[in-house]
């Protein structure tokens, strides 16, 4: 249900903007699994991965 994240991209006072729910943040407050922390941890450092890409 949490995943995928959605990333936003808008335009705020004439500059891009990128922005995102953090996974491990979100999954942490649904469950406490720790398997799950992992999924979230690694989709987390892959949406940064991205983000820094489009800059």
């Amino acid at each position: 249900m949490a995943l995928p994240c959605r990333i936003s991209v808008y335009t705020e006072k004439g500059k891009t903007k990128i922005g995102t729910i953090s996974p491990e943040k979100m999954l942490g407050m649904l469950s406490k699994d720790s398997g799950l922390a992992g999924v979230a941890r690694e989709v987390e450092e892959k949406i940064i991965q991205m983000i820094e890409e489009a800059k």
